[in-house]
């Protein structure tokens, strides 16, 4: 899509959209609300909808880092901790890593 052609007022809404679909456990769509609407909302001349662009833009490369964070530090965690699990762990797992026991 070329964000080129489209209204400002357009825009806005295809950004806020984006922002919703995101807070449904989908980081990846607002990691790509951030890049789609960067330069609409931080490199621009000022123009009425670029204040709710930015606001919007900011929450979701802010909720994506959240979101990447959290799901390292499960992966890390449950990994490191799995044999000390009990065995609903191992369901858990599609691949079964050796570890100690």
């Amino acid at each position: 899509m070329n964000l080129e052609r489209i209204r400002d007022t357009e825009k806005l809404d295809l950004c806020r959209k984006y922002f919703y679909i995101g807070c449904f456990c989908l980081p990846f769509v607002w990691l790509v609300n951030f890049v789609w609407f960067f330069k609409h909302a931080y490199k621009r001349p000022h123009f009425a909808q670029q204040e709710l662009i930015r606001k919007y833009t900011t929450f979701s490369i802010i909720g994506c880092i959240i979101w990447t964070i959290l799901i390292v530090a499960w992966n890390i965690v449950f990994h490191y901790y799995r044999t000390s699990y009990a065995q609903y762990a191992d369901y858990l797992s599609f691949v079964f890593p050796i570890g100690y026991k």
